[in-house]
């Protein structure tokens, strides 16, 4: 296997790329890959990026939102400096040895490979992220890490790693191509390709992922949501909070409401409250392991918070999700604990060449 090319220096030539688009990918997720290499055409005003739609075989993969992108297979693929690989649902369906040699070709080749959204989860299928760090959605991390023990398991938003790039969704997915886009054209050009987003959030990967978004947060207080998050099986006491970030109870409190306009208190009800629905909707977990997993000791402390946070019970809800599974679904990610997808199969949506979307997908290169 060749060592990778190093693509994070400067550089003036085209960056040769390959945008592998799985079936059922989010279309924020495919539009954070390809978009910022768009922009930054139009802004060199020359192909600072050259890129192919790829596809896992020889069917025109379709978004989440009945978008489909013309493609053509991998096993055409001669070659590349980056190939990023975008996925999203059923990927058990998707990582056929078939996709994952050819995963492993073009990695052998010295290509950088990229993963997004459920992009990570196919690279580690295929073996090219043992002994690197490496990240995905923090809905999947704790299963992530357990079905990979050679991957070092980051919360990072995304995660550089000699010759690998992984981000944990769309957003964090726009701050790595900038990272990119930074290393190869500087970080003035980078900035004013965000400038074109209206985005003004920093493109460094040490920021760990945020279940309920973090744009409201200082820094006392993202820390100790961080902490809050890594506990919500057990949550730890205010006062520990403040001792470990070093402050008092108190100005933890005045920074949760002056930055959230909330309490400490309930801002960790809220994510133990969130953490809960996303176990009652996506995964088969009795509900007594669903409350003891959020914090709870007992059933009927955890049933009234339920009920109080989300307008109805964790039974019913779980009800309302199994009438609307869709026959013979099945799990996500590559394990049996994953979660289950209740999306409902949109209806394919082509769209015409002359419109801006058009466009970007048929006039891959050109500066718009």
């Amino acid at each position: 296997m060749k060592s990778a090319k190093n693509i994070l220096q400067p550089e003036h030539q085209p960056l040769k790329t390959a945008v592998l688009v799985l079936d059922e990918s989010n279309t924020l997720s495919f539009a954070a890959a390809v978009d910022p290499m768009r922009a930054a055409n139009r802004l060199a005003g020359r192909p600072a990026f050259d890129w192919d739609y790829i596809s896992a075989t020889d069917e025109t993969p379709m978004l989440t939102s009945g978008l489909t992108v013309p493609s053509f297979p991998l096993a055409r693929l001669d070659g590349c400096d980056l190939l990023i690989v975008v996925a999203g649902f059923q990927l058990a369906r998707h990582a056929t040895p078939s996709l994952l040699a050819g995963l492993r070709r073009i990695a052998a080749s010295g290509a950088t490979i990229a993963g997004i959204d459920g992009g990570p989860w196919l690279l580690a299928e295929a073996g090219l992220l043992d002994g690197h760090t490496a990240t995905t959605h923090w809905e999947d991390l704790e299963n992530f890490a357990s079905r990979f023990p050679n991957v070092n398991s980051s919360t990072d938003r995304f995660v550089v790693s000699e010759g690998r790039m992984t981000s944990g969704g769309a957003t964090p997915a726009v701050e790595m191509m900038l990272h990119l886009i930074s290393a190869r054209h500087g970080a003035g050009f980078a900035a004013r390709v965000a400038g074109l987003f209206l985005y003004d959030g920093e493109a460094t990967a040490a920021r760990p992922q945020s279940r309920l978004g973090g744009h409201k947060h200082n820094a006392l207080t993202a820390k100790a949501n961080a902490l809050m998050e890594a506990s919500l099986d057990d949550p730890l006491p205010l006062a520990q909070i403040a001792e470990e970030l070093g402050t008092s109870p108190r100005s933890l409190q005045q920074q949760f409401r002056l930055r959230l306009n909330t309490t400490p208190q309930d801002h960790y009800l809220q994510l133990r409250m969130a953490e809960a629905r996303r176990l009652v909707t996506d995964s088969d977990l009795p509900l007594i392991e669903v409350a003891m997993a959020t914090g709870f000791t007992s059933q009927s402390s955890f049933a009234r918070a339920f009920r109080t946070a989300h307008g109805l019970s964790a039974r019913e809800l779980r009800q309302e999700e199994l009438q609307a599974e869709p026959k013979g679904e099945t799990s996500l990610r590559s394990d049996a604990t994953a979660p289950r997808d209740t999306r409902t199969t949109a209806t394919p949506l082509v769209v015409p060449s002359n419109t801006p979307l058009g466009a970007l997908l048929s006039n891959r290169a050109r500066p718009h």
